[in-house]
Parts: C-alpha cells; structure tokens; sequence
C-alpha cells in the first residue's frame, strides 16, 4: 500500500467527510442524548502557521459545551500525530483537555487479509440483533477492559440492527467471551473495526483474530476495500501479524463536562 496516499484516502473519506466543517475549521460530530452522549472533533485542516485559529477553534468547542446541545456531555478531540500545528497538543492542554492513552491507527486492504481463520473450539460466533445481545458486548467489554459501559450500552442499543453496524459476540456455552462491532461508511472505501476486548482467561486463543477474519468477510460482501482500526497496545501486534499496517498515532483529548 502506498502509505501516504492511504493516509490522505482517509482523512479525506473518513475524517473530513464525517460530516460539514463548522465556522471554525473543524468537523464536529455529536452523538446520542444526555450524560451518555459523546461530542467531539474528529478533523481539523490547520496549517502549520495557523496556532491562532486553532486556538479559537478550541476556544470555540468549549463555548459550545456551554450551550443547550453541548451542556452535561463529554467532549473529545480526536487528535491524529499529522495533525498541525506541530504544538497542537500542547494547545489543548493549556485549555484544559487530559489526554489519555494513544492508540496506533491501523489500516489493511480486505484482499490481502486470512478471512478463513477459524474460531478455536468450543467457541461460537453469533451475530447481535437486539438488546440482549448488546448488553453480552458490553458486559465482555467491562470484564476486558475494566471500566464502566452505560455510554457504550446507550449507544449501542441505539444502533443495533441499523444498516451501517455490524455487531458479533463470541459464545463459549453460554458465556461471552469477546465483543466485536464493525461500522461501516457509505460513500467510502472503509469499514471500521470496535471493540475485540476478550476477557482474560480466552486471550491468546484465536479469538480475536477469529473476529477480524469474520468482520473482513462481511466487510468484503459488502464492497469495502479497506478496514480500520484504532488500535491498543495489545492488539497491534496482532494486527500486523494479520497484515495492518500502522497509518497514524492517535490521542483522545478529553475535555470533562462541566
């Protein structure tokens, strides 16, 4: 893959397509209701001299967290390690954002990819159709990663069955043991790949990988060239042994409701 190309497919089909570019030179994107709903900046098209309207744009979110749509929600600037200015980073902080852990964006061309890796026994695939199944995701999700899901359970109730989500839990009897989402992006080239956390005593097993494979056959079915992922220390190497190769590093800035 040309790597600098694929960079410059994504920002422009998924980041900056991901919806209308405010006043400010940002595309900001608000989901759900209410404490649980998430808010936040998922592209800026900064130059390298432009420190001034990047602080305004920042200025700019927390003026809108103020505001009746805005007011009670979480709020996230997705940063990307292209992003500019170079001291983008250091802006946020000085208005009051907390970065936390960064991840590796991951990117792979479907055709390239095992899609045959089969689930280790004893292990089932099974596709979630309602909100029964959400609540296995997000119970998994709690075991795996150690945190509390009521946002990731409101948004996903509101999702499942919806044309542009794909959701799969893996089963071993009858308890779950991996969740896994994919989204897709009509009018683009990617799917994106969520979630994956396996609780601990399944890791190493196959599952995950199993996930991918099953996630990059629908993916394909459906016309998608590319798959994308944001991914954690734990699951990069998995991935590059897949065939992902690393795009971008990208950090979460979090600016907490008031």
């Amino acid at each position: 893959m040309d790597m600098g190309q694929l960079r410059k497919t994504f920002d422009g089909q998924i980041r900056r397509g991901a919806g209308p570019v405010t006043a400010e030179g940002v595309v900001r994107l608000v989901e759900g209701d209410g404490p649980n709903g998430w808010a936040g900046v998922v592209w800026s098209g900064f130059t390298a001299e432009e420190g001034a309207k990047a602080d305004r744009a920042i200025a700019a979110q927390r003026t809108w967290l103020r505001s009746p749509e805005g007011k009670g929600r979480e709020f996230e600037w997705k940063l990307y390690s292209y992003d500019l200015p170079a001291d983008l980073p250091e802006r946020l902080t000085a208005a009051g954002f907390v970065a936390e852990p960064p991840e590796t964006l991951m990117v792979a061309e479907i055709a390239a990819l095992p899609t045959d890796t089969p689930v280790p026994e004893g292990v089932r695939l099974e596709p979630v159709t309602d909100a029964a199944g959400v609540h296995l995701i997000a119970d998994v999700h709690d075991q795996a990663f150690g945190t509390e899901s009521a946002r990731l359970r409101e948004r996903l109730l509101a999702e499942v069955g919806g044309p542009d989500v794909e959701m799969t839990v893996a089963m071993a009897g009858e308890r779950p043991v991996c969740g896994a989402r994919m989204e897709f992006h009509p009018g683009t080239e990617f799917a994106s790949l969520w979630g994956g956390g396996t609780v601990e005593e399944w890791r190493g097993r196959g599952v995950y990988r199993a996930l991918v494979a099953h996630r990059a056959r629908i993916a394909a079915a459906r016309g998608c060239r590319y798959l994308q992922v944001d991914a954690s220390d734990q699951s990069r190497p998995i991935l590059e042994r897949l065939g992902f190769a690393a795009l971008a590093v990208t950090t979460p800035y979090i600016l907490a409701a008031d």
